[in-house]
Order: structure tokens, then C-alpha cells, then sequence
């Protein structure tokens, strides 16, 4: 397992958004994490990025405990995420939304930036060149140039992955990254996600299009008022009347 969630909780003002919820997510595999709205999905994506943290519980990323850590210290171990809205700097372009991405591997400090010798200006053509290869792998090289905003919704998608893809995640976590999408955006969305998972990428994904969840899922944990009602793969999940009732017949 390369992420570990052991009775996690989290209460919210006398509200408990999570009660006790245990699951792992297996090295090199796309997890869905699905369930009604409320359920405490995204929650989950919160404390394990370290933006929110745990009532009690226990998050171990690599065998490592996590949960006190904070959110750039999880995110130079590994794990990247995206939000439900998207958060793109709307003044660079599509290449510097993507060199943002990269500031954790970079080694140069402030100081030396500012007088920029060669080891700066050698990691800045480093940096440059791993933003493009993202670019070509997710399909917008051609775009790299343009105010980021300005493209259509769908792509400024693909640019948020992009630019936690350039962080080098061992798991990237990806918050309804198809809301908002039309019917051909989110057939480029499942495939870019199934390749990223090829490319050696642990997935966690939390996502209301069910078509999509089942075809692309290895495994799949389903919330429902903050609790684990039901985990296994997508054709297990298909048949189980508990999820049937709470969220896929609905």
C-alpha cells in the first residue's frame, strides 16, 4: 500500500464529516473514491494533503506517518493534488503555470536566482524542458504560449494536472477533475488519466461521472455520510445493493 488510511474522523463544529474511515490504495493503481454529495470525499483529499487537519487518525504514505505533516512537506514526498475549482495563475501562460509545479525540485535558492549564474540558468532550461515533455504528454504543447485562462474549460483542466504532474508525484490526487466537462472533454480527461497511471502514477480520484469512475478504476472506495460503506472493483461495486441504494441508484 503506498497510502494508508486507518480510522480516520473529523469533525467540523459539532458535525462529524468523517467517522473512523480505513482504506488503503495500492501502488501503481487509479482508486476512485465516489459517494453522494456531502459524503465526505473531498474532506479526505484535504487531510491527507495536509490543508486540513484530523480529528483522530492515522495517514501512513510509504509506511510514513503523515498526518501531523504539513502541506509542503507532504508534497515534497510525493503527493500532488488538483481542486474542484480550478486554480490557475490567470496572468502566466500555460508553460509558466506548469514551471510553477517544478519549484519543489528545483535547487536553486532565492539568492542565487537573483544573480542568476549558470547552475541557475541550467536548472531554468531543465525546468523549461520537463514543462514541455508534460505538455506534449497531456496534448497542449501547442498551447504553451497562450494566458492560460483563455483556453477552453477542458484544456485549463489538462493544464492543473500538468502542473501537478511537474511536481514528480507518486500519487496524485485529482478532485472531480471532469465536472464541467463535456462529453468529448471527459473522453480525453479518462484516457490522459489511464496513461498517467501506465506511467508508474498512484491515482486517487474523486469523481461523479460513473461511466467514467467504472471504466478507468482499478478499485473503488465509496463514502456515505462519512462513513465506508462498500470498497472493491468496479464490477464488485456494480452489484452491491448498499451502493445501488445510496448513490448509484439515486
Amino acid at each position: 500500500m503506498i497510502l494508508q488510511i486507518r480510522d480516520l474522523s473529523k469533525k467540523f463544529s459539532g458535525l462529524m464529516a468523517l467517522t473512523g474511515i480505513s482504506f488503503g490504495i495500492k501502488k501503481g493503481t487509479i482508486t476512485a473514491l465516489i459517494g453522494p454529495n456531502g459524503a465526505g470525499k473531498t474532506t479526505v483529499l484535504q487531510i491527507v494533503s495536509g490543508i486540513v487537519r484530523a480529528s483522530t487518525g492515522i495517514i501512513l504514505y510509504r509506511e510514513e506517518d503523515i498526518t501531523r505533516a504539513t502541506p509542503h512537506e507532504i508534497c515534497d514526498l510525493g503527493i500532488a493534488r488538483t481542486f474542484q475549482l480550478i486554480r490557475l495563475f490567470p496572468d502566466m501562460t500555460v508553460l509558466e503555470n506548469v514551471m510553477t509545479g517544478m519549484h519543489t525540485r528545483a535547487r536553486s535558492g532565492v539568492l542565487l536566482s537573483g544573480f542568476r549564474p549558470p547552475v541557475v540558468r541550467k536548472e531554468e532550461k531543465w525546468i523549461r524542458e520537463e514543462s514541455h515533455t508534460i505538455l506534449d504528454f497531456m496534448g497542449i504543447r501547442d498551447k504553451a504560449d497562450w494566458q492560460a485562462m483563455t483556453l477552453p474549460y477542458g484544456q485549463q483542466r489538462l493544464v492543473e494536472i500538468s502542473r501537478a504532474l511537474a511536481s514528480k508525484p507518486s500519487l496524485l490526487m485529482l478532485d472531480e477533475p471532469a465536472a464541467g466537462m463535456n462529453a468529448e472533454e471527459r473522453e480525453v480527461l479518462a484516457k490522459k488519466i489511464m496513461e498517467i497511471g501506465e506511467r508508474g502514477v498512484t491515482v486517487l480520484l474523486i469523481e461523479h461521472d460513473v461511466g467514467m469512475v467504472m471504466e478507468i478504476s482499478d478499485w473503488i472506495v465509496v463514502l456515505n455520510y462519512g462513513r465506508v460503506v462498500a470498497e472493491g472493483t468496479p464490477e464488485v461495486i456494480q452489484k452491491d445493493s448498499k451502493v445501488i441504494e445510496v448513490y448509484l441508484g439515486m
